[in-house]
């Protein structure tokens, strides 16, 4: 999903709660396990592409949501995990939202993907054909897209309001349309489902409007479970249930603008900032058989860890050429040990290191009262929070415990030592890109 947040679903406290139950999304949860501590990035386009190449996207040039019109998305030097699962006979296609590049070289048939259909960039552009002036400028607005491997993608319908409320529903067909055509041609399959709600406007499809009687957004909810369980019903239907890997996830944390704000749930904190309601989503995996039903973990993931799992269980050689920083998590997720392969993380934003998490322990370096129009301020003194005794991150405990700060200084120094070995691509990269000699 695109900007859901924490607190959204049933499973994690939401649904009713939010005018709108999630049954579907909670049979899910029942049925797989359930993660309480899964992080992501701060924005949609740094968090695609770690879940598209198992690296923080500083690394990638792919640190911010891109300004329109310029060149945007990741180089072709970068392996997508539809690269490596390709490579393994893989029938692979991306429905929905890309955000990682706009350009014909970079749109998703460029990127390891079969097929695609969907918006190249992100749904604020749906603003655009209403918008006084918009028309007169000579800028060209989004359109819907798909394309094929091998062939120039083209452009479809434009992507307005009226398209904004009808996209998630033709997504979802294409996405079992692929499934159907994939079981009969006797191919493993792999689906990226990138739905386009709820992020702003959050317009529901004309079916649901008014369904929940609280407004658009308990709506678009209602549709995310019914688009959901529309999905879950194909998988049953094409006989490969317990053969198929289900995930469920979103981005990033929740918008905080009226009308089309969302929950953090307990977390404090939306999208673009270091708040564990930024980088905490909802995560639910299904592997009926393989993966335990009706399991809760508070143990810390990252979307980059995906990458790396996914590549392994299907016998994919993880690139050795660069930093991965995501860990194979095949073990923990599949209960054969009951804690992460990780024991923290670091938060970005844009390019900036702006907290750190180990174990229950945060480390704020940047003060956390910021938004999109006004820069955080970096602290003279870091701010450590406990977050277990303090999820909502209020209360510094740095005075008593500054031992806790010794490994996330560690872990700081590690990726410091790498990026120097291993410089970061600029935002804006041409291809083709080449890396520069390692530096020892």
């Amino acid at each position: 999903m695109d900007n859901l947040g924490y607190g959204e679903v049933g499973a994690y406290g939401g649904g009713i709660l939010r005018g709108a139950a999630t049954p579907c999304i909670d049979a899910l949860a029942a049925e797989g396990t359930r993660l309480l501590n899964f992080n992501v990035e701060a924005q949609c386009t740094p968090s695609r592409s770690a879940i598209m190449t198992g690296r923080y996207a500083i690394r990638s040039g792919t640190h911010s949501v891109p300004f329109p019109g310029q060149l945007d998305g990741l180089t072709q030097w970068e392996i997508t995990i539809a690269e490596l699962l390709s490579g393994q006979g893989y029938a692979t296609a991306q429905f929905g939202k890309w955000h990682l590049g706009s350009d014909q070289s970079r749109l998703p048939t460029s990127q390891g993907f079969d097929e695609w259909f969907g918006i190249p960039r992100t749904t604020d552009e749906a603003y655009w054909p209403s918008a006084p002036g918009f028309k007169e400028s000579g800028v060209e607005p989004e359109h819907i897209m798909e394309g094929r491997k091998g062939e120039k993608s083209r452009n479809l319908e434009l992507y307005d309001f009226k398209q904004r409320r009808l996209i998630d529903a033709e997504v979802t067909r294409r996405a079992v349309d692929f499934m159907k055509r994939s079981v009969r041609a006797g191919k493993p399959f792999y689906a990226y489902v990138a739905m386009t709600q709820p992020h702003a406007p959050v317009l529901p499809h004309p079916d649901f409007e008014g369904k929940t009687g609280f407004g658009n957004f308990p709506d678009v909810l209602a549709e995310m479970d019914v688009r959901v369980g529309q999905l879950l019903d194909a998988v049953d239907e094409l006989g490969v249930r317990e053969n198929t890997i289900f995930v469920f996830t979103s981005d990033n944390g929740p918008d905080p603008t009226f009308p089309n704000q969302g929950s953090s749930g307990p977390w404090r904190g939306y999208y673009f900032t270091h708040m564990e309601g930024s980088s905490r989503t909802p995560f639910i995996i299904r592997w009926p058989g393989k993966i335990p039903a009706g399991r809760v973990s508070n143990e810390i993931v990252h979307e980059m860890d995906t990458f790396t799992t996914f590549a392994r269980l299907a016998g994919a050689p993880v690139p050795q050429d660069r930093p991965i920083d995501g860990v194979d998590q095949t073990d923990f997720l599949l209960g054969k040990r009951e804690t992460s392969n990780r024991e923290g993380i670091l938060l970005f934003l844009a390019d900036r290191l702006q907290a750190v998490k180990w174990r229950n322990w945060k480390l704020h370096l940047y003060d956390e009262m910021h938004n999109w129009f006004t820069p955080p301020l970096a602290l003279g003194t870091p701010k450590l929070f406990n977050l277990i005794l303090d999820p909502k991150e209020e209360f510094p405990v740095t005075i008593e415990n500054t031992w806790a700060i010794t490994p996330m200084t560690r872990m700081m120094a590690e990726f410091q030592t790498s990026m120097k070995k291993y410089p970061p691509i600029a935002p804006g990269t041409p291809d083709p890109y080449t890396p520069p000699v390692q530096r020892q």
